[in-house]
């Protein structure tokens, strides 16, 4: 279904801070923005479709912005979480980064090559290489990737879901249960 959130975008969103901010980059009709607003989150829905961003009066912070073209809309603001689906371009991976809030998510989901057998796009400046987006994440703590082909409708994708230690020392979310999402503290771990 494609109004659906994406299954990798549902299965982090326990993780970010009940009623946190989300910068949902690229939002195109707003799946993700809806979806993250109606958990209670404060949402900031940006993309260059103006009819698109208008759909979401009401329900998220929207920006009309060429993110290609026209500087960074956000400079200095942090987010609880960034989020990226089928959307790719290099030079706003260092913004997008710099943009995660300390304990805050990047949760990133688009092409990789491959996907030029399968269908759109095809141009190999939208696909990622193999572990691009490993390697796009300095700073952040990685803690789920995939790189894979999936079904209804048939793509290759990489995806991430990548942590901002709030400090040098702090260790990684528990991951026990995705369903219940992170746990923060780890006050009965051991060092």
């Amino acid at each position: 279904m494609p109004d659906a959130p994406s299954p990798w975008i549902v299965r982090w969103t326990g993780a970010i801070a009940p009623g946190g901010t989300v910068l949902d980059v690229a939002c195109g009709a707003g799946r993700h923005a809806r979806y993250l607003a109606e958990l209670g989150l404060r949402v900031t829905a940006v993309d260059r479709d103006r009819d698109a961003v208008a759909s979401l009066h009401g329900i998220s912070e929207g920006l009309v912005s060429d993110l290609e073209r026209a500087p960074w809309p956000f400079p200095g603001r942090r987010f609880d979480a960034v989020i990226v689906t089928n959307y790719l371009w290099r030079a706003l991976m260092p913004r997008l980064i710099a943009s995660v809030n300390a304990g805050g998510l990047l949760l990133y989901e688009t092409f990789a090559v491959g996907q030029e057998k399968l269908g759109r796009p095809a141009n190999p400046d939208f696909l990622l290489q193999p572990a691009e987006l490993l390697a796009a994440a300095p700073g952040l703590h990685i803690l789920a990737y995939e790189d894979g082909s999936l079904g209804a409708p048939p793509r290759r994708v990489q995806r991430i879901a990548a942590w901002r230690a709030p400090e040098p020392s702090a260790l990684p979310p528990r991951l026990d249960d995705p369903s219940k999402g992170l746990e923060f503290p780890h006050s009965q771990d051991p060092p």
